[in-house]
């Protein structure tokens, strides 16, 4: 027989047999991941995409034969962006649904409420995008894909703080504002060590209720103490009422940004366009050509193709890559322990690290990642509200890590925003 015919077969033997895998994990029970997420509300946005990040890494894997065996199936309920709702789903999902495994919704703000009920059922918890939950619950089965590091409230404004101090001459003055909510305060609380540590002067920190629609006085009350820096810690309503109050009242400061959650989902850019030139800010991934990992670029264009369909955020940037990374993860230690098994699953993930399409991920004691890789993003040349845009290198330049450094930190802020 010849070699090119015997490579024809063994071809055509594994797709078979790649066929009947998959035939046969249809025909057996689904094992059922359960999960609240925000689809309606103001965290919609990133619960539409993160959930069709998901939905992605469920299609793949049923693809090649689901897991031990069987197809893989997503139980999930909207949380309407209210934590209330969250214990109560989670008590629906484990007690009438059945789940086998649960994942978090998206947002601090929502894994906080799931932890009680997941703790006292003892099961893995693969949180997506939260930020020091587990410093309050030291749980042991809690695992975070967000790149924070082991040290999460430092994560959002540490970069930012670092990046500020390389200005000359170099600045001296900070104001600090935030929702007085979970997410805002925690990463506010991490701030402060750091701004300190700096030795730089707070000459302003005061928090403003979750539900505040204008900020024209908060950004006034910044400017009247003219500071170097403004550093701000928000969920993506109050980003977007921020930088439009920032541009209307026209802040003068040399760095204005932080831990603003939202400006990187499409619709928001969109949405304010040219207004983000100049502004400094917490991301995760940006299409830089520092952050090329294998699987990144097959994964968006999957993505992408479904997102136009489905309506929600058509660059994919932000959380659907890490939603479908925590399921890569928690798919390896399922099919690695042989089993559905809580404590192998999780003592399997603790030991591991996990290379998956946003990089290598190794978490530390706690659930965090051991390393952070936050990234803190410019927004350079930004013109019109066209979203492609965005999907070429240069708009949003990497100032740090370090290692992932893509462009130029350009300040001051009151001129870049003109």
């Amino acid at each position: 027989m010849g070699k090119h015919l015997w490579r024809r077969l063994r071809a055509a033997f594994g797709m078979v047999a790649l066929l009947l895998a998959a035939a046969s994990a249809q025909a057996a029970e689904p094992i059922k991941i359960g999960l609240s997420m925000s689809l309606t509300g103001g965290l919609a946005g990133g619960g539409k995409s993160a959930l069709l990040g998901m939905q992605v890494w469920v299609e793949d894997i049923n693809a090649k034969g689901g897991l031990l065996g069987r197809p893989v199936q997503l139980v999930y309920y909207d949380d309407q962006s209210n934590g209330a709702n969250v214990p109560g789903i989670y008590s629906k999902l484990i007690e009438i649904d059945k789940v086998d495994l649960v994942v978090s919704a998206y947002a601090t703000n929502q894994i906080v409420p799931a932890m009680p009920i997941v703790m006292q059922k003892n099961l893995v918890f693969m949180a997506l995008f939260g930020t020091g939950v587990n410093d309050k619950f030291h749980y042991d089965k809690y695992f975070q894909i967000l790149p924070n590091g082991k040290e999460t409230r430092f994560g959002p404004s540490l970069g930012f703080l670092e990046t500020a101090m390389t200005m000359e001459p170099k600045p001296t003055t900070i104001a600090l504002a935030g929702a007085d909510a979970e997410y805002a305060q925690t990463v506010l609380a991490g701030a402060r060590e750091k701004v300190k540590e700096l030795g730089l002067k707070v000459v302003y920190d005061r928090s403003y209720p979750p539900n505040t629609v204008d900020f024209g006085p908060v950004v006034r009350s910044i400017q009247a103490v003219n500071p170097d820096i403004v550093y701000i810690a928000s969920y993506p309503p109050d980003s977007v009422g921020m930088v439009r109050a920032a541009h209307e009242a026209g802040l003068k400061t040399r760095m204005f940004g932080g831990g603003m959650i939202g400006l990187a989902f499409a619709p928001v850019k969109q949405q304010l366009g040219p207004l983000l030139n100049g502004i400094v800010s917490y991301d995760v991934y940006v299409p830089e050509p520092t952050m090329k990992f294998p699987g990144i670029d097959e994964f968006l264009a999957k993505y992408r193709r479904k997102a136009a369909a489905d309506g929600v955020d058509p660059l994919g940037f932000y959380l659907p890559p890490f939603a479908y990374a925590e399921l890569q993860i928690l798919g390896e230690a399922i099919t690695k322990t042989g089993g559905l098994d809580q404590g192998k699953i999780a003592a399997f993930i603790h030991a591991n690290a996990f290379h998956t399409i946003v990089g290598e991920v190794k978490f530390a004691e706690n659930g965090e990642w051991e390393k952070s890789r936050i990234l803190f993003v410019q927004y350079q040349g930004v013109s019109g509200s066209g979203v492609d845009q965005f999907k070429q290198p240069g708009r949003a330049v990497i100032l740090y890590p370090p290692e992932f450094r893509s462009g130029k930190f350009l300040y001051p802020y009151s001129e870049i925003a003109k």
